[in-house]
């Protein structure tokens, strides 16, 4: 780093403190070093300046007498590159221990050091719950330059792999040139002072104004400079750690000690505040406060804050990305000019990313290479390949690499019939034919060198993979060497043509024609031919006689003709040829050849059998299912292509996917196969495919949907609830595994205790966890079993452990009151009356119902009797229905009763008799008598209302009044009043009221009131808490509560907070507000809920705010065992 200037002291360097005293400061724009948690280095690595293409070695040494296991040594570079992923030619570790000193040696090697090894390291020292760190940083500077006699040797190439790799580097022609300094005025200025004394905003302008270029490097030699005293914190009793490290993936915990266990704390992400979540869980436990980051990933490397108050702790966290490794290494790959090429690699992370290199040049994606991935796999593919693609290809990941070799052949052309010599005469047809492997090579005929072009007596034709040179009519011109060659290929084929002038007569000589069948080659038997479907067949048949027989095919009646097509004959002089091009079934039958000349016939026969695949499959189906696996049946195919089947291979996949899986790879020979490894639940089809020893068929037709379901598991907890003469009564519970087949219903068995002959109760499943067994035997012992039914079948039974004897129990009858039915019982006229007694008593109990000692009218109370209770029903009840009702139960002479008292109420009727008994100053004195209907309950108080003659508008003056008489007071002088009053009892006041039979008249007494006028007065006030939030302690798991009470008009706006955040919509609170009591109910709190509670009432006129503390705690098993 260049030095700063001081004026007058040119040639001083500015001391820095040693740099192995740590620093107890971050500064502001250097990126924390790990901490130093065990001191577990003898020896660190320092940093140091490399010149440029020399190696250099750092040495690091770690004590291990106190540790159990061999430490664990990383060298990082950066934040997270592991350079042990990168070990090469350029970086090289070694490791060494010493047992007297039991001390690990660790070196690294960087060789021939570039401008790209600049930077700064880390190396990282793990053992069980031990671990230490420390960094140090590389500088590169250029080697001292020598003269170059030569200039060539200026033009130099990056990188150490060989004169041809890297990139060309013309640094060797630039020429040094010295730095003019200017000089700058002599100004007494200590620049580090004046950094240690500045805010940490203004370093980059200091460095700028001074002169200084490496920013990054005064930071650090500032931070070795400064020593500060440490800062006792107030709130803190135990910070952050300066870092921390962790593998991506895993979970960290950040962890503070505070001196106030109360205090509130916020976490800070970068400077943004961090909510809790799945993520992010905050915990806090006494004074400590505890934040802990899951599953981490690289968006998780930050600086974190702990907030508290105006103090703050800082640390930065490192995510270190393990490297990732291959797998599955490159296979080599050999192929011919123009066939596919796909190279493959499997990686050990989804998301990872590689890189494709060929002899050390990086891959792009263009027309040529194409690039795939599918999670862990990678492919290179190149389409056609051509000579130019032969090389060694790389794929490099960030922890490992593979090469493989990819040789590509040019495609050789095969000759299957090559060009005959011929010997014509005049005016006979001249035909050259040859036959090559490939039917898309072209080519030229050549005579005597010399390319022969078509005419009306010279054609050439292309068919597939033959060609022919026709001539007709030969001529003694047209003798000569004739050539094809085919395009694109090193390669001639060549013959002779040869004319033949005959001069001499002579006699021929005759000789019957004979059939020469060669029974060695194709035939698999005597006369019979196999051909493969889709394959040429081309039989030579030779033929003797003279003169030249003529040959004859026929298939059936139908003669074969010597015309071009698909199917046909060649003749030539003593040969026959049968050619079939394409094979297909409806060539397979008899053929028949016949040879005739002057001196005689003769005749055979060839059988032509075509073999194919088979036909597909038929009639795939599903005879069974079970949890995970199915059945499947399927029939042969009808036509086995000509060889017998050897057997089948199977597919299946989900409906509605368009993915088949592989079932078997090995040939199944069975026409059933249990398919495995399905998922109970899921539609599933299959396919199958039949082999035999030509080929494998086209897949079948895809079976039905089918489900794989297994029975259920047994039911559970089979009990008897009740016995009696012929029958039982039981019940259970759902088995515990029901699966995707639900549950159709239960099947019930029983069988007399020692035989084995188990006897279905009922005919269909029942849905209901119960079901009473009749026609028992009296007496018996029975066993009793119960099955699960669904689609899939019967579950395994759940036995009862113990016979039971069929006998009927005896049970005194006992009636079971319920709490409100012991005291009165009170409704309203034309309420409902509803009421349910359960009883208990075995064989059932008589049940008689009695009011006031008399039978009950059925027409008025309605009764209802079942096994376990009576129900007591009433519509609309009437006065009529009040009284004392009775309830028996009998079994035999044994008995049991309740009464209960039911009082039907109503409002009582109006007051009557009301009059005016006295009239005195501005008082007047009532008195009546009670209504004579009280609404069959007693009166409870009377309302008396007043109204004024004049206004006749009716005012309340006395409400509740017990007695039958009373006394208005404050009338108005001069007027005259009439008064009413209402009844009231339990159920209100009465409808109509009893009016005074009377009058009463204020007399005037000749004063006069001079009346104020009349002032609203203004009720509008700011918001006032009247009543306080309480700080509470509650118990975690358990609902609480908060209150407090708030005035003001108008009606404020209320608003709850949480640690000064609005609690808002959150549905574990519950915020109310009844008339002006406001509360917050807290559903099940956690330790997470505890904090400060702050309610703020707002109105236009102001706002008012409480608040309070509240501290979740968590019960103790001490706590408990107390309790």
């Amino acid at each position: 780093m260049p030095e700063p200037k001081k004026p007058g002291a040119k040639d001083k360097k500015v001391e820095a403190p040693p740099a192995d005293k740590p620093s107890e400061e971050l500064v502001p724009g250097e990126e924390p070093q790990m901490s130093q948690i065990s001191g577990l280095f003898v020896e660190k690595p320092q940093s140091v300046t490399a010149v440029k293409g020399k190696n250099v070695t750092f040495v690091a040494k770690v004590d291990s007498s106190q540790m159990l296991r061999k430490p664990t040594m990383k060298w990082l570079k950066g934040k997270w590159m592991d350079l042990g992923s990168k070990a090469g030619k350029h970086l090289q570790f070694k490791e060494t221990y010493d047992r007297n000193t039991k001390i690990y040696s660790y070196e690294m090697t960087i060789v021939k050091v570039v401008d790209g090894d600049a930077g700064g390291y880390r190396c990282e020292v793990t053992s069980k719950d031990k671990c230490d760190s420390c960094t140090f940083d590389i500088s590169v500077e250029a080697a001292e330059e020598t003269q170059q006699t030569n200039i060539l040797e200026a033009f130099k190439r990056s990188g150490d792999a060989g004169e041809d790799a890297g990139e060309l580097d013309f640094s060797g022609l630039l020429k040094k040139r010295e730095r003019k300094q200017k000089e700058e005025p002599e100004i007494d200025v200590d620049v580090w002072e004046i950094l240690k004394n500045a805010k940490p905003c203004d370093y980059e302008k200091i460095a700028f104004q001074y002169g200084i270029t490496d920013l990054r490097g005064m930071l650090k030699r500032l931070k070795k400079m400064r020593k500060v005293e440490p800062k006792k914190s107030d709130a803190f009793l135990k910070k952050l750690d300066p870092a921390y490290s962790v593998e991506k993936g895993k979970k960290i915990q950040l962890n503070v000690e505070l001196s106030d266990p109360n205090a509130q704390v916020r976490w800070l992400r970068n400077g943004q505040e961090i909510k809790p979540s799945a993520k992010y869980i905050f915990e806090s436990v006494g004074g400590i406060r505890k934040l802990t980051i899951n599953k981490c990933t690289l968006a998780d490397d930050a600086a974190y804050e702990c907030v508290v108050g105006e103090e703050k702790s800082f640390t930065e966290v490192f995510i270190q990305e393990p490297p990732v490794t291959i797998t599955k290494m490159l296979d080599d790959i050999h192929v011919v000019v123009g066939e596919k090429v796909e190279f493959e690699v499997e990686v050990s992370d989804e998301g990872a990313n590689v890189k494709w290199m060929k002899d050390g040049v990086e891959l792009s994606r263009d027309g040529k290479y194409r690039f795939k991935k599918d999670g862990t796999k990678h492919w290179l593919i190149i389409n056609e390949a051509t000579t130019e693609d032969i090389g060694t290809y790389y794929v490099y990941t960030s922890g490992g690499e593979s090469k493989a070799e990819l040789e590509v052949e040019e495609k050789e052309l095969q000759v299957l019939q090559s060009i005959a010599d011929l010997t014509l005469k005049a005016a006979e047809q001249a035909v050259f034919k040859c036959e090559v492997s490939d039917e898309k090579v072209t080519g030229k005929w050549f005579k005597d060198g010399v390319e022969v072009t078509p005419s009306n007596r010279i054609k050439m034709t292309h068919m597939g993979r033959t060609h022919k040179l026709v001539i007709d009519d030969v001529k003694p011109e047209d003798a000569g060497d004739y050539t094809f060659v085919p395009d694109g290929y090193a390669l001639s084929l060549s013959a002779k043509l040869n004319f033949l002038e005959i001069k001499i007569d002579y006699v021929p000589r005759q000789e019957p024609p004979k059939i020469h069948l060669d029974t060695t080659g194709s035939f698999v038997n005597k006369n019979t031919i196999i051909v493969v479907a889709g394959n040429k067949l081309r039989f030579d048949v030779d033929i003797t006689g003279e003169p030249p027989p003529t040959v004859c095919w026929k298939k059936g009646d139908m003669e074969l003709s010597e015309a071009e097509g698909r199917v046909r004959v060649e003749t030539r002089k003593n040969l026959s040829c049968f050619i079939i091009e394409g094979a297909e079934r409806s060539d397979e039958g008899l053929y028949h050849i016949t040879v005739t000349n002057p001196a005689g016939e003769d005749k055979a026969d060839v059988m032509v059998k075509i073999v194919d695949v088979p036909d597909p499959p038929e009639n795939v189906k599903c005879t069974g299912v079970g949890e995970d696996s199915a059945s499947i049946q399927w029939d042969p195919p009808k036509f086995d292509g000509g060889v017998p089947v050897k057997g089948y291979l199977m597919e299946r996949k989900k409906k509605g996917s368009s993915r088949w899986t592989r079932l078997n790879f090995d040939i199944y020979e069975s026409t059933t196969y249990d398919a495995k490894k399905m998922i109970e639940g899921v539609l599933y089809e299959m396919r199958v495919f039949a082999v035999n020893g030509i080929g494998m068929s086209q897949p079948s037709a895809s079976s039905k949907p089918f489900m794989p379901i297994a029975p259920t598991s047994e039911p559970t907890r089979l009990t008897v609830e009740d016995v009696t003469d012929g029958t039982c009564a039981l019940k259970w519970l759902p088995p515990e595994r029901i699966g995707a087949g639900g549950i159709d219903g239960y099947i019930i068995e029983y069988c007399v205790e020692g035989a084995s002959e188990w006897v279905q109760a009922n005919e269909t499943p029942v849905e209901k966890n119960s079901y009473r067994v009749r026609g028992l035997p009296v007496g018996e012992k029975m066993l009793f079993r119960v099955r699960a039914v669904n689609i899939a079948g019967r579950s395994p039974p759940a036995v009862m452990a113990q016979a039971v004897t069929i006998r009927e129990i005896v049970e005194r009858p006992k009636i079971r009151l319920p709490r409100q039915l012991r005291t009165k019982y009170i409704k309203r006229v034309g309420e409902k009356v509803n009421l349910v007694i359960p009883f208990q008593g075995k064989p059932r109990p008589v049940v008689t119902w009695l009011k006031d000692g008399a039978p009950l009218d059925t027409k008025l109370v309605n009764v209802r009797t079942s096994d376990v209770d009576t129900i007591l029903f009433i519509r609309q009840a009437a006065k009529e229905h009040s009284g004392q009702y009775t309830l028996s139960v009998q079994i035999e002479n044994m008995e049991d009763k309740v009464t209960l008292e039911i009082q039907i109420v109503d409002k009582p009727g109006p007051p009557i008799a009301v009059t005016v008994t006295d009239v005195w100053g501005f008082n007047a004195a009532l008195e009546w008598k009670p209504p004579k209907d009280n609404g069959n309950c007693e009166i409870t108080g009377y309302t008396i209302q007043k109204a004024d003659l004049k206004t006749k508008e009716w005012f309340t003056v006395l409400e509740h009044n017990r007695r039958p008489s009373c006394t208005v007071s404050d009338l108005v002088m001069g007027n005259e009043y009439t008064f009413r009053v209402f009844s009231e009892n339990i159920c209100g006041m009465s409808d109509d009221a009893g009016i005074s039979k009377n009058t009463a008249v204020i007399a005037k007494t000749g004063l006069k009131q001079k009346q104020q006028p009349y002032k609203e007065k203004d009720m509008c006030s700011s918001p006032k808490f009247i009543t306080p939030l309480i700080d509470r302690s509650v118990i975690a798991g358990y609902s609480a509560a908060i209150s407090c009470a708030v005035r003001g008009h108008p009606k404020p706006k209320i608003i709850w907070m949480k640690n000064k955040m609005i609690i808002g919509e959150d549905p574990k609170y519950l915020m109310q507000n009844n008339q002006g009591v406001l509360t917050l109910n807290i559903r099940k709190p956690s330790l997470f809920d505890g904090g400060k509670y702050t309610c703020k009432a707002i109105n236009d006129l102001g706002e008012d705010e409480v608040e309070c503390k509240l501290v979740v705690r968590v019960i103790t098993e001490k706590e408990e065992a107390k309790k």
